[in-house]
């Protein structure tokens, strides 16, 4: 049998077989190597152990130590938990699941909601999975043959992501009786999934388009051992105690009313006046520093915005009214009222540069399921400037700004 070689990090080089895989590559450097794998890289692309050798290739294996090994835990506990959600819950339909910085989510269509209860017993479920030791495979099928699959075990929305991809072959991976599109790479089996915690279940709609179907997300994080991921839910829990939304509300600084609408925030006396000193900070700071505070108005001409590209491009954020049979939008941010001062007289190099502040406040259509307390609203003060300035003092002005923000 033909032979192949195969780099080393370390510029070393192996020979294997022809026909060899990334695991073939761990045994034959050593026991503890093959045991310890989870995945490899080929030529600096991530893939699974399974993965066939090309001659002449530079490759790595992955193990927990590796900066790349916690994604691609998280990512296969994402398909851990949809498949213990499809045991439990047949009529659930799944979507996509990706790993993200602090975990994973997998997003479900059902018409019951998922309940905190509902989530220890998807949970207890994955724990027993992961102890089955169930092999996960990848495999790759025509995208025909995939659609036929997915179609026939009542995955629309999966069927639907092929048709869109376009490509001629796609990859599977099943795990016991679950199979699942994805790109991968994956783990080589569901024991490797040791330490994971289901936190949260949320709304989202289909491809993040609100004019789609609702969608059940449920969230949840996994880490290498049981030590981190203890670690991780202490900082959770301390969060929770310092989180702004509980404190402004302890500290009668700020609220939210239904009666008023979402997002929309209500400052009370002592959060207001937390408001004026850090403002005042702001003012004295700007204009130490040589800017010019301006004040534009709260609704400007529709036709303005669509000028300005503003309308063609970011409308659907934008709360518009009628007033006099002239349409007018409420500015969602202040630039235009800063070009508009620019134009109001003939201006000469010798004027620049030119620094506008403003502390505008502004509106902006957020959707219902991003809103979060202070930090995602409809309307807030938005510390915002423009620098009018030559070429040549382009690099300057660069600077100041950095140094001001430092």
């Amino acid at each position: 049998m033909s032979t192949i070689t195969i780099t080393l990090p370390d510029n070393s080089a192996r020979e294997l077989q022809s026909g060899a895989t990334v695991y073939d590559l761990a045994a034959s450097i050593g026991a503890g190597l093959a045991k310890a794998a989870l995945a490899g890289k080929i030529n600096g692309q991530l893939v699974d152990l399974s993965s066939l050798l090309p001659d002449g290739a530079r490759v790595e294996i992955i193990t927990e130590k590796s900066p790349e090994a916690l994604e691609i835990i998280r990512h296969s506990a994402s398909h851990l938990m949809a498949q213990a959600v499809k045991e439990l819950f047949p009529q659930a339909k799944v979507t996509i699941g990706p790993a993200i910085e602090t975990g994973f989510y997998y997003d479900f269509d059902m018409e019951k909601p998922f309940t905190p209860e509902d989530l220890e017993r998807i949970e207890a479920r994955m724990a027993e999975l992961a102890a089955a030791d169930q092999k996960i495979v990848r495999s790759e099928l025509s995208s025909a043959d995939a659609v036929s699959m997915f179609e026939a075990m009542g995955e629309s929305y999966k069927a639907e992501l092929i048709n869109d991809l376009g490509a001629e072959r796609v990859s599977v991976y099943t795990q016991g009786g679950f199979a699942d599109l994805c790109r991968g790479p994956h783990l080589p089996s569901t024991s490797r999934i040791k330490a994971f915690k289901l936190l949260s279940i949320a709304g989202a709609y289909w491809r993040g388009d609100e004019k789609n179907r609702m969608l059940q997300r449920i969230y949840g994080t996994a880490f290498i051992d049981k030590k981190e991921l203890e670690a991780y839910l202490n900082r959770l829990e301390e969060a929770k105690r310092r989180d702004h939304r509980k404190l402004g509300r302890e500290l009668d600084l700020f609220s939210f009313s239904d009666e008023v609408g979402a997002g929309f925030p209500i400052w009370h006396p002592k959060g207001a006046m937390l408001r004026t000193v850090l403002e005042d900070f702001e003012r004295k700071e700007h204009l130490r520093r040589d800017y010019d505070i301006v004040v534009g108005p709260q609704i400007l001409k529709s036709e303005l915005w669509q000028r300005s590209g503003h309308y063609e491009n970011y409308r659907e954020n934008m709360y518009f009214t009628e007033v006099d049979e002239q349409s007018y939008g409420i500015k969602p941010m202040n630039c235009l009222s800063h070009m508009m001062i620019y134009k109001s007289q003939l201006r000469s190099y010798r004027d620049l540069p030119l620094r506008f502040f403003e502390l505008g406040t502004v509106h902006r259509h957020e959707r219902a399921g991003v809103l979060h307390g202070l930090m995602r609203v409809r309307c807030f003060t938005q510390d915002d400037a423009h620098i009018l300035c030559t070429p040549e003092q382009l690099d300057a002005e660069i600077k100041g700004v950095i140094s001001f923000v430092n």
